[in-house]
């Protein structure tokens, strides 16, 4: 094992502890929360294995797998050495294993996907004569699906009657108390980025971690501080105008509408594209998506 294996495992560590607790460190991980990871990729792999009628579950990781082999053997061991030589590397396929649970071809393909770390003060959102809505803000912590008629990436296909469906996580960040967002998109990549409110508008600012891509969305909530007062009211759908690079690498602008998922039953955590008929897609989202030229701009 060399300096860039290490670097590389420690990437990924990284990764499963932002993606599993939000933390931004492998360090910030105690041992009983690298088992917990190690039970949420069991579990992923166990509806791996039945999907694929597999039924022997000798390919479980071990409760202590990331702890002990990873954690303790591998990084703590060279984290201050500058001799690496005589260190053996990770079991590559166990380390592809665990990144094609979350949705990578294979351990190589991890490595490009995040050959830069994503640093969320790149993105500011900043209104100084404005104060931000933190009581609207708690109210959209959580998961969301959004809809969207983005172009496709084959220009052949420009008249297919489809709709997108990315998945998205709002979440506060502990350290900071700030607002984060967190949206699937195409080939396995992401968007990480910030969301604010001032009065009833919310803004979200989103970047790419693979390609040059930056999402910009806005929408306002008419009256929200007075139903916010109503005790039982909550937040379900809130529709946005969002600017971005399309599929097909052209600047485009979008009606984009966002739904509450109020249950993790069957969330799917991707970006999915669907033809607009099918019974995957609410009613409410076909009807105001239906007119494709309606709900988007093409850069001309």
């Amino acid at each position: 094992m060399n300096k860039e294996d290490l670097l590389h495992l420690e990437k990924l560590m990284n990764f499963l502890a932002s993606n599993f607790l939000k933390k931004k460190s492998w360090k910030d991980v105690s041992k009983s929360e690298w088992t917990y990871i190690v039970e949420e990729l069991n579990g992923l792999l166990q509806e791996r294995n039945r999907k694929q009628r597999i039924k022997k579950e000798n390919n479980l990781f071990g409760a202590n797998y990331l702890y002990e082999h990873l954690i303790i053997n591998k990084l703590k061991a060279y984290e201050k050495k500058k001799d690496l030589s005589g260190s053996s590397k990770p079991n590559l396929s166990k380390l592809s294993l665990i990144v094609q649970l979350l949705g990578y071809d294979n351990y190589i393909d991890f490595i490009n996907s995040h050959n830069e770390v994503f640093n969320f003060n790149d993105l500011k959102i900043d209104i100084p004569k404005a104060t931000v809505n933190h009581k609207l803000l708690d109210e959209l912590v959580g998961l969301w699906y959004s809809f969207n008629r983005n172009l496709p990436d084959n220009p052949e296909k420009i008249n297919e009657e489809r709709i997108w469906r990315s998945s998205v996580e709002i979440y506060k960040s502990e350290s900071t108390g700030e607002y984060f967002i967190e949206r699937s998109g195409g080939d396995n990549h992401k968007y990480y980025g910030k969301i604010t409110s001032y009065a009833d508008y919310i803004f979200i600012i989103m970047n790419s971690n693979t390609f040059i891509r930056q999402r910009h969305f806005i929408s306002r909530l008419k009256d929200i501080g007075e139903k916010l007062k109503q005790p039982n009211y909550r937040i379900e759908e809130m529709h946005f105008i969002s600017t971005c690079i399309s599929f097909n690498q052209e600047p485009i602008a979008l009606f984009e509408i966002f739904q509450k998922v109020n249950t993790t039953k069957n969330y799917v955590a991707d970006s999915v594209s669907f033809p607009i008929e099918s019974a995957e897609l609410p009613a409410g989202v076909v009807a105001y998506l239906k007119d494709t030229e309606g709900n988007r701009i093409n850069y001309r």
